[in-house]
């Protein structure tokens, strides 16, 4: 069993996307399950229908899963391995103040020192916790040797003891840490393989050791996933437009050529441009690289443009606002200058838009126009051409010129007589 665990607390971020792709294709590769788990047990950061959009961008990605399950759910399960803890001399209850703690923070700080608990209440006499009232937290014991994990990119990764300390699991409002209720789920949930963001490779010990404290005996295996960097080579974060999902949905980007790059990145593929389903065939997390991927936008953009050319006529027009395979014809011829669909719709519109026409050619255009009101229907450019030029009188730029304006919106662009093969049934709505 794999799983995707997503918190409903913003946009989703293309590291988390990629996550969920690459959980998605080893979980066919392994034939196994893969579930989503909303890891909302933050309340006061949960979004209300966040959870709604990111299942709605997992299925807009063709993301199948087998089940939804919601953190939240499980707290009964959280309390009560807890308590099983304590009961076992494997977690103890922790009355230091936050005042106390901080303090003892920045002592570590001034001492240029890594703040670690000084475990003041882990041998507290059993009388001193049973009739203290003040609140307090649950801590795990810290581990006793040293913690090595297997990971498929990183390769064995060591944790010392004091690395991993006594960490908080139950906070004082009785809630499970992340790390607890994270360890737990996966345990519930018999998680066989975790795949996430290097980012959390500080917290995979502790869920090791959370597990091993449970007498839970299955090994999880893991692979953790290099950050991504933005142009200044920093992790990209929600200041970075391209690190949300939504933002590249929005701009033009489509599903299959996101996945596309954020499968390639740090990757040597068969081949530069393919699909998810391909990737399934080949894709190995022993083959990923254990350096940070840089996203490169212009890159994406090129993927995205061969992504777009693949496209049947038909289809590729409704991304313009039609459903015409003429109009999608025509839009292909626009992808010598256009990358997204955003874009290649800025191309099309001012064809059919009411047009903008300089001062210098507003008379010819006037002319041209009424003439091309009242031609008959021709079959051929040249034909076409030929009789509008011959009724106008008019020559060069003062007859390509506005004729360019009235046909395309633009001054500029491709061949108006490769235009024209796509556009002549339209001529009567674009002269409007």
């Amino acid at each position: 069993m794999l799983r995707f665990a997503p918190s409903p607390t913003g946009d989703m971020h293309i590291g988390n996307l990629r996550v969920a792709l690459f959980n998605y294709i080893v979980s066919k590769q392994k034939d196994e399950d893969l579930i989503i788990r909303i890891e909302d047990t933050d309340k006061q950061r949960n979004i209300e229908s966040k959870d709604k959009e990111i299942l709605d961008i997992l299925e807009l990605f063709g993301i199948e899963y087998s089940q939804v399950i919601y953190q939240s759910e499980n707290v009964r399960f959280h309390s009560a391995m807890a308590l099983q803890l304590i009961h076992d001399k494997k977690a103890f209850s922790c009355f230091c103040s936050t005042e106390w703690l901080e303090s003892k923070r920045e002592e570590a700080k001034i001492n240029k020192k890594p703040y670690r608990y000084d475990d003041a209440c882990a041998n507290l006499p059993d009388e001193l916790v049973i009739d203290n009232l003040n609140p307090f937290t649950i801590r795990i014991n810290r581990p006793t040797k040293n913690i090595i994990i297997k990971d498929h990119i990183k390769g064995d990764v060591s944790f010392k003891p004091e690395d991993v300390d006594s960490f908080i699991i139950m906070r004082q409002d009785k809630t499970p840490t992340y790390n607890f209720a994270c360890a737990v789920d996966d345990m519930l949930s018999d998680i066989s393989l975790v795949i996430r963001g290097e980012d959390h490779m500080s917290n995979t010990p502790k869920q090791d050791h959370i597990r091993t404290s449970l007498n839970y005996d299955k090994k999880i295996q893991y692979a953790h996933l290099p950050i991504i960097l933005n142009d200044d080579g920093k992790k990209m974060s929600k200041r970075d437009n391209a690190s949300s999902v939504k933002w590249l949905l929005e701009d033009g980007f489509l599903p299959e050529a996101i996945s596309n790059y954020l499968i390639l990145m740090g990757n040597k593929p068969p081949k530069e441009i393919f699909s998810v389903k391909e990737a399934i065939e080949w894709l190995s997390l022993d083959n990923i690289s254990k350096s940070p991927a840089r996203f490169d936008i212009n890159m994406l953009r090129h993927i995205n443009n061969e992504h777009l050319k693949l496209l049947d006529a038909k289809e590729l027009s409704r991304y313009v606002g039609f459903a015409d395979a003429e109009i999608g014809e025509l839009a292909k011829i626009y992808l010598e200058e256009a990358s997204t669909t955003k874009e290649l719709k800025s191309k099309i519109e001012p064809i059919f838009a009411q047009k903008v026409i300089p001062d210098e050619f507003a008379e010819q255009s006037a002319q041209i126009s009424q003439i091309i009101k009242d031609a008959p229907y021709f079959e051929q450019y040249s034909d076409f051409k030929s009789y509008i030029m011959k009724e106008s009188g008019l020559k060069g730029k003062n007859f390509f010129k506005p004729l360019r304006i009235i046909l395309t919106g633009g001054e500029h662009g491709p061949d108006i007589a490769i235009i024209y093969k796509y556009i002549k049934n339209y001529i009567g709505e674009i002269i409007k």
